[in-house]
């Protein structure tokens, strides 16, 4: 064995143990959910002889055209009294929007709303910027936050208010639901990997008494709790995991709540799609850099710091997923030179079940409980193993966000474009906010997908199949996103 041969088998080996210790927390978290499902106790909602708090909603909006009237109408829709309601609508809009908004702000207004129309020219702090600007006019002792897309129930504050059961209970966020889900095979991706995040992670943390974060919209904040956060910082791409660490350092607590959920508007074009997950694990990976160092030097126990860390550098998974499909290839020579004998599945049998629990306990049991149990499983049988593909595809993509935000570069906030697209019958009424190129990242995929055909071709050139597997699932992952890459381009 040369130590070229060596460093490669061993750092295979550490990325793969990596991988799996992130898998066996996702399994620990499970537990916990269970153990909450045992546990949860359903709380009334506020009634007429209740204390109603004054409670502010805030609504940012970024050229969101095509959403806006009906975010608005529904936002109006909210059951509760009109003098302890105060809505903001936080425009930092550039385009047609600032005038359909306003205008319909206006139009509320005559009708007895207390809801102001504020608009910012210079985006300064993208989204974290207009939260802040909407806190200096904020009358609320509770705010309420709904990105563009979000449709919160006419019964929503009646129902989480509530949950604020302590007074060190600073956020209740709600689960999200999927207006268009069965619209493509992506947005069925997309809900299948968010019903884990939003069941079996949100629930799981709260329930063991871990950190967990609020996820930018559907929720209710305290005001105090942003105050003695120290408010909203911009120096991130997620804002909402930053302050909601920052609050549970000063000792305030989350409550996740399930059974309330709030639907909304999954990316119907990759590109939207992709643009999300880049904000989502380059913030990721700024909010590690920033926040660890504090988790560690603090006094929480050591399982609420290991939990904390793992959570806060969950985006690195896909800087590992990446690194290990690209030396695979030399590794699996590596390993037929020495005449090792074992298989990707092999290595990592334990995280790969782990995962399908969590999958499994997530959708099957819990969100898709309304269907027949032989459509379920038909659909987790399908839809895990092109999960899993198209999450590696992704690793490239992503390991990108997540480098560029430990390397502390800057970009701006990107938002994912709404298109008030729910099912096949509805059509873009306007593509202005498509992308209509392919960048740089996408020309790579490609190449790299050529990269998996040739593994799987070396594969029976040198007789040896420990990975074919693995590299049958990334050249389907990365070829099925160069495929969606090309094919919305032209979505109408």
């Amino acid at each position: 064995m040369n130590q070229l041969q060596l460093i490669l088998i061993v750092v295979y080996t550490a990325c793969l143990l990596y991988m799996t210790v992130f898998c066996l927390m996702q399994l620990n978290l499970l537990k916990a959910y269970r153990r909450q499902k045992k546990n949860k106790q359903t709380l009334k909602p506020l009634q007429e002889g209740d204390h109603f708090p004054m409670v502010t909603v805030q609504l940012p909006l970024f050229n969101e055209f095509f959403v806006v009237d009906r975010l608005l109408d529904n936002i109006t829709s909210l059951v509760y009294p009109k003098d302890k309601l105060q809505i903001q609508v936080l425009d930092d809009s550039t385009d047609e929007t600032i005038a359909h908004a306003s205008a319909k702000v206006e139009f509320y207004k005559s009708k007895g709303f207390d809801i102001e129309y504020i608009h910012r020219t210079n985006r300064e702090g993208f989204k974290a910027g207009a939260l802040k600007e909407g806190m200096l006019k904020a009358k609320g002792e509770f705010i309420a936050i709904f990105d563009a897309d979000f449709l919160p129930d006419a019964d929503f504050l009646l129902r989480a208010l509530p949950h604020f059961t302590h007074e060190k209970v600073g956020v209740v966020q709600t689960r999200w639901a999927h207006l268009n889900e069965d619209y493509s095979l992506l947005t069925r991706l997309q809900a299948f990997q968010l019903n884990v995040h939003f069941t079996v992670e949100q629930a799981g943390r709260c329930e063991a008494g871990h950190f967990l974060q609020f996820n930018g919209t559907a929720g209710i904040w305290r005001k105090a709790t942003i105050d003695d956060a120290g408010g909203w910082h911009s120096d991130t791409l997620t804002e909402d995991l930053d302050l909601s660490y920052r609050a549970q350092l000063k000792g305030w607590k989350i409550n996740f709540v399930e059974d309330i959920t709030c639907p909304a508007e999954l990316p119907i074009e990759i590109y939207g799609y992709k643009s999300q997950q880049f904000r989502w694990m380059k913030g990721g990976a700024e909010n590690s850099k920033k926040l660890l160092p504090v988790i560690l030097k603090s006094d929480l126990p050591f399982k609420t710091k290991f939990f904390a860390g793992m959570h806060l550098l969950s985006s690195s998974i896909f800087l590992v997923i990446f690194w290990v499909a690209a030396i695979s290839v030399p590794v699996l020579y590596a390993m037929d030179d020495l005449g090792l004998k074992a298989t990707f599945l092999g290595f990592c049998l334990l995280g790969t079940l782990s995962m399908l629990a969590v999958f499994y306990e997530a959708n099957v049991i819990t969100c898709w409980k309304d269907q027949s149990l032989a459509k379920r499983l038909l659909n987790f049988a399908i839809l895990f193993p092109v999960f899993m593909a198209v999450s590696m595809g992704l690793s490239f993509h992503n390991s990108i966000a997540v480098i560029q935000g430990f390397r502390g570069k800057k970009s701006s906030f990107v938002r994912t474009p709404k298109y008030s697209i729910i099912s096949l019958r509805d059509t873009l009424k306007s593509n202005n906010y498509l992308i209509q190129k392919i960048d740089w990242k996408t020309w790579t995929e490609a190449l790299i997908c050529l990269y998996f055909i040739f593994a799987i071709g070396l594969a029976f050139r040198i007789d040896y199949y420990s990975f074919l597997m693995f590299h049958i699932m990334l050249m389907f992952g990365f070829g099925i996103n160069f495929f969606y890459s090309l094919r919305h381009l032209s979505l109408k």
